[in-house]
């Protein structure tokens, strides 16, 4: 099947017909509709275009150019991938990465990938979906959130926030903010966000010196996030 997506990403938008592919691979084209169907189901982007010039075909547009890894890296990618659980910033796609990954695999890297995700299982966190979610647009979009936040002693308070990106530290997910209430960078525990709601405003990007003396003691001893920035 990889090689069928890479044979349409090449000859993308254009089509293919089914007879072409079978004649180019030395396949019945039952197995191409089969593999079609396949990789359709994974969620890669593989379009039918009726007419007498119409054909399978690709999106060039939602699609990655090839990545070569190893068994090793792989494996290291299907690790981290099954370890997304419901709570983590942006494990929606996750899922779909995984079938992704496995559909453009040799047949026994897939299994070993397939296996090893088997045997991997994260506890869910308390995170609901609809805060995580939001929190997600307002970190993608630059959107100011109104949030409603616990502290530690269960305290809940009203927040203006402008994310500036996420943190994992200690076990758990924080979302890097500028609190307007507090004048300076903070970082909200995901779990004690009760609420969180979009605004219209899209935020001005801050220095992240600004968010990391804001978080200095507050969550541990997190990896600098303008290290970070300077590595990437």
């Amino acid at each position: 099947m990889y090689a069928l997506v890479e044979e349409l990403r090449a000859i993308a938008p254009r089509p293919r017909t089914v007879g072409w592919l079978a004649t180019r691979f030395e396949v019945s084209g039952r197995t191409v509709q089969r593999d079609l169907q396949a990789l359709m189901e994974s969620g890669v982007p593989v379009r039918c275009e009726a007419g007498r010039r119409g054909g399978w075909f690709i999106d060039p547009g939602m699609t990655l150019p090839p990545v070569n890894l190893t068994s090793e890296e792989a494996l290291a990618v299907a690790a981290a991938l099954a370890g997304a659980e419901s709570s983590t910033p942006f494990s929606s796609g996750a899922r779909g990465a995984m079938r992704k990954l496995a559909a453009a695999l040799s047949a026994d890297a897939a299994s070993s990938v397939r296996d090893l995700a088997s045997r991997i299982h994260v506890l869910p966190g308390r995170t609901s979906a609809g805060v995580l979610r939001t929190v997600e647009l307002g970190v993608l979009e630059r959107k100011l959130l109104r949030i409603r936040y616990a502290d530690a002693a269960g305290c809940e308070s009203s927040r203006l926030v402008e994310p500036g990106g996420l943190l994992c530290a200690e076990g758990g997910w924080y979302l890097v903010a500028w609190c307007r209430l507090r004048g300076a960078g903070r970082g909200f525990r995901l779990d004690r966000i009760r609420a969180a709601e979009p605004l219209d405003e899209r935020c001005e990007p801050r220095p992240l010196s600004m968010l990391d003396e804001g978080l200095a003691g507050r969550v541990g001893s997190p990896v600098s996030l303008s290290s970070l920035a300077a590595e990437g």
